[in-house]
C-alpha cells in the first residue's frame, strides 16, 4: 500500500461503515439491496452525515466571513496606500501591513475554502471505495464492505448506468468504436449540468444578496465575482473524470451547501446588505422589527405636559392679605 492509500485507509474504513449501514437500513425497510437506488440513497445518507459533522466549521466558516466583510474597507485602504508601488520594499510592507490586520482582527481569507477542503479526502475515500470495489470485489474493502456488498455496490446501476462509470469512460469507449453505455453519459450530463448551476447558485446567492455597499466597492468583491464563475467551471471539467457514485456524493452535497446558504443569508444577512434590508422589511410588516435607540433620553417615554398652573411668587403684604381671606 503507497502513502496516498495508507492516510486513505481511515477514511475508506469510515466511509464504508457508514454506507454499509445506510444500505442495511434502507433493504430492512424492503427495498433490493442490489438495486441502484439503494445504493445512492446510503450515499445520500454518507452526505447528511458528514455534512452534519461539519456544521460546526459552517458556523465557523460564517463568522470569520463577516469579518472579512468588516475589514474589507481597511483592506482597501492598505491596498489603495500602495497602489502603483511595485519596489520590494513597498510589496512587504503591504503584506506586513495585511497580515497585522488579519491578525488584529482575527479574520482568515482561507476560511471559506474550509468546508471543501475538508471534504475532499471523502471524494477522493469514495472514488477509492467505487474503484476498489469494481476492481477487487472478490476481496471487499477495507472494513464492513464485504466481497458480496462489494460486488453488489459495484453492479449496482441507476437509470440503467453503473455507479462506477464515468463519463469519459464511456466517451473514450465511443471514440475507439467499443461497446458504450449511453445511459451513463446522459446520466452523468445531467447531474454535471446539476452540480454547475447549484454551484453557481450558491455563490450568486452572496454576490448578489449577502454584500454589503462597501464591500461591493472592494477587491474582496472582485474575487468573489471570480469564484462565481470559476467554482462552476471546476465542477464541469472535473465531473467527467468522477464515477457516478462520487457524483451522487458531489450533487447532494451541492444542494445541502445551497440550501444552508439560503437559510443563513435569510435569518442572519450580513449588515447593510440586500439581504438585511429584506429581513428588516419582512420583520417590519410582521411587527417585529425592534429598532435600536441612540441613548437612554430616546428609550424614555415622552412625559406628559403639567396640567397643574405655576404658582406665581408674591410679596408679604399679598400673602397676609390673601390669609385674610
Amino acid at each position: 500500500m503507497d502513502i496516498f492509500g495508507t492516510l486513505l485507509w481511515p477514511i475508506k474504513w469510515a466511509i464504508e461503515l457508514i454506507l454499509v449501514a445506510f444500505h442495511s437500513l434502507w433493504t430492512f425497510l424492503g427495498m433490493d439491496p442490489n438495486a441502484g437506488i439503494t445504493w445512492v440513497l446510503a450515499i445520500v445518507g454518507l452526505v447528511v452525515v458528514v455534512r452534519a459533522a461539519l456544521i460546526p466549521i459552517f458556523v465557523r466558516q460564517i463568522k470569520s466571513q463577516r469579518r472579512m466583510l468588516e475589514v474589507a474597507p481597511q483592506l482597501k485602504k492598505i491596498q489603495d496606500k500602495y497602489k502603483g508601488k511595485k519596489d520590494q520594499f513597498s510589496r512587504e510592507a503591504m503584506s506586513r501591513e495585511t497580515m497585522e490586520l488579519y491578525k488584529r482582527t482575527g479574520t482568515n481569507p482561507l476560511s471559506s475554502c474550509l468546508p471543501l477542503l475538508l471534504q475532499m479526502p471523502i471524494f477522493f475515500g469514495l472514488f477509492s471505495v467505487l474503484n476498489d470495489a469494481s476492481i477487487h470485489a472478490d476481496r471487499g474493502g477495507v472494513g464492513v464492505l464485504t466481497p458480496t456488498l462489494a460486488d453488489s455496490f459495484s453492479n449496482a446501476t441507476f437509470l440503467g448506468a453503473p455507479l462506477n462509470s464515468t463519463f469519459i469512460g464511456e466517451w473514450n469507449a465511443m471514440m475507439a468504436g467499443e461497446p458504450f453505455s449511453a445511459s451513463t453519459m446522459f446520466v452523468a450530463v445531467t447531474m454535471i449540468i446539476l452540480m454547475t448551476a447549484s454551484q453557481f447558485i450558491t455563490q450568486l446567492q452572496i454576490v448578489s444578496k449577502n454584500m454589503s455597499p462597501e464591500t461591493k466597492a472592494s477587491p474582496m468583491f472582485r474575487q468573489q465575482r471570480i469564484l462565481l464563475y470559476l467554482l462552476p467551471l471546476v465542477f464541469a471539467f472535473s465531473g467527467v473524470a468522477f464515477p457516478l457514485g462520487v457524483m451522487f456524493y458531489w450533487l447532494v452535497s451541492n444542494f445541502w451547501t445551497m440550501g444552508q446558504q439560503f437559510i443563513v443569508i435569510r435569518n442572519m444577512p450580513t449588515p447593510g446588505s440586500d439581504a438585511a434590508k429584506a429581513r428588516e422589511a419582512r420583520l417590519a410588516r410582521k411587527g417585529k422589527l425592534v429598532v435600536e435607540t441612540k441613548g437612554d433620553a430616546d428609550d424614555a417615554e415622552p412625559q406628559k405636559p403639567s396640567t397643574t398652573q405655576r404658582q406665581q411668587p408674591m410679596g408679604k403684604n399679598r400673602a397676609k392679605k390673601q390669609n385674610r381671606k
